[in-house]
């Protein structure tokens, strides 16, 4: 599985943006989904979780102001980002674990300028 992830770029403190993740397979028997981002200098860190029962978990420094979703027929899975902040600025990466594998998308930025 290919994941290809988009929707990053420069927006405003306060605005908001919605990533994309297209799956060049199916997801439909993927155990979870995530996003992750990486600050610079920093490590990697989880910020939302889905299950393929539909529960989630979200980072306490995004829960309330990102939305992770899921489209099965489309095989995509999605981010949405509001009520950004400067510290929301960094690379984010789509995960799926899938038959025992995790499988990661190349990243896409999101910078907030204050």
């Amino acid at each position: 599985v290919q994941l290809q992830a988009c929707g990053g770029g420069l927006v405003q403190a306060g605005g908001s943006l919605r990533l994309s993740c297209a799956a060049s397979g199916s997801i439909f028997s993927a155990n979870s989904m995530a996003w992750y981002r990486q600050i610079t200098g920093k490590a990697r860190e989880m910020v939302a979780h889905i299950t393929r029962s539909g529960n989630t978990a979200y980072a306490e420094s995004v829960k309330g102001r990102f939305t992770i979703s899921t489209d099965i027929v489309k095989s995509t899975l999605y981010l949405q980002l509001s009520s950004l902040k400067p510290e929301d600025t960094a690379v984010y990466y789509c995960q799926i674990s899938l038959n025992g594998m995790d499988f990661w998308g190349k990243g896409t930025q999101v910078t907030v300028s204050s």
